[in-house]
């Protein structure tokens, strides 16, 4: 995830260049009214701005530059006061499930404060990782977190869960809040071993025998519950000749999940091969559906056990004979049997003819159309509780 920093004062700004060497994947800029191209490049002299790299000014109205971030997915940071980032993203704010993580720093970095999307977005995490490296303190709200009790929203997040009905969030953690115990009801076959469960958390089996807390499965049912999970099952492997546009994946995709029932909600991953992580439309498709993007090796992908449409062509022009099912029945194996070992290589390169079992099984098959590729995979999913 990008992280866009919009500073309004020469210290912000100085700040904002300071995190930008100790971030990846950090864009900086600042807002300004000037309209010279003259005012422009006196104050970049003024500030000490190397040739070739001019500091980028945000001329448009606030409002319209915060709106392009939440589009992109971007996570936000305004070097500022509290009320201008407020002012600027009241606008745009819609859904504490999709909204864009949001922080405030002050001018001279002593506080770092997550405003929008703390759980979900975590923008609660990248306040600590922002205040380790920039040596702040930073300032969390949240009231799971304060008092150190069981977050079920972020459960959901790091176990790959769908939340149904996002109300039942407020419900469950008033409980937890109040020292009152909450029950989960999990099928056994997908509840990983864990040593101890968190405080004010209690399994019972699944199917629950009346109303729960907390229910996880791929179909809620007629099961009454406060707070409904579903998890994101599904992994598309996907393959597309170079400049594919957006519009044609979405289509495609679309079209496919739905004869197979499918909703985007119950995807967890994008996975294809490393020839095409900066493949712009595939990019794209993946940021705006909110759906992580993940891609592997070919020799990963040659490593996955199992039969697949293979096709010369595309091992001549990518190194492998089947990039979507590959893909998807790669990413179904998770961190498990992975063929990265790298500690065990000091060139960084795959450990060769290592095998991997895949954790799951297609549910479609290599489909084609236009250049494009697609296979689904149902990946065996479970929960754990050992680090919420």
């Amino acid at each position: 995830m990008t992280l866009s920093v919009i500073s309004f004062t020469e210290n912000g700004e100085r700040l904002s260049r300071c995190l930008a060497e100790k971030c990846k994947d950090c864009s900086v800029e600042r807002y300004s009214k000037r309209k010279s191209a003259q005012e422009t490049e006196h104050s970049d002299a003024d500030n000490g701005c190397a040739d070739g790299e001019k500091l980028t000014y945000v001329k448009e109205h606030l409002d319209d530059w915060a709106r392009a971030q939440f589009e992109e997915k971007h996570a936000i940071l305004f070097i500022g006061a509290c009320g201008i980032a407020v002012r600027a993203i009241a606008p745009v704010i819609r859904d504490k499930c999709t909204d864009s993580p949001v922080l405030v720093m002050d001018e001279r970095g002593a506080y770092v404060i997550p405003i929008l999307s703390g759980h979900i977005g975590g923008a609660n995490e990248l306040a600590y990782e922002i205040a380790a490296r920039m040596g702040a303190t930073p300032v969390i709200t949240t009231a799971t977190d304060l008092n150190r009790k069981f977050a079920v929203d972020i459960f959901a997040k790091k176990n790959g869960l769908w939340i149904r009905n996002r109300e039942g969030i407020a419900l469950v953690s008033a409980k937890i809040l109040r020292e009152e115990e909450i029950t989960i009801s999990v099928g056994a076959e997908h509840c990983r071993a864990s040593e101890t469960l968190p405080k004010l958390v209690r399994l019972v089996p699944y199917p629950p025998s009346g109303e729960v807390d907390v229910l996880i499965a791929e179909e809620p049912g007629a099961y009454a519950a406060k707070l409904m999970l579903t998890p994101k099952e599904y992994v598309l492997g996907i393959g597309c000749k170079k400049g594919t546009p957006e519009e044609q994946l979405l289509s495609f995709v679309t079209e496919q999940l739905e004869q197979l029932g499918i909703s985007f909600s119950q995807v967890g991953a994008v996975a294809s091969v490393d020839l095409k992580k900066d493949e712009p439309g595939l990019k794209q498709f993946t940021l705006h559906a909110g759906i992580p993007f993940v891609t592997y090796a070919v020799e990963e992908l040659e490593a996955v056990e199992g039969e697949f449409h293979e096709s010369e062509f595309v091992r001549k022009t990518v190194g492998v004979g089947n990039v979507c099912e590959r893909a998807a029945l790669r990413a179904c194996a998770g961190d498990t049997g992975t063929v990265a070992e790298k500690a065990a290589q000091p060139n960084g390169e795959p450990v060769p003819g290592k095998a991997v079992q895949p954790n799951g099984a297609l549910v479609l098959g290599k489909t084609a159309r236009d250049g494009m590729t697609l296979a689904v995979a149902r990946r065996a999913w479970e929960v754990a509780f050992d680090e919420c």
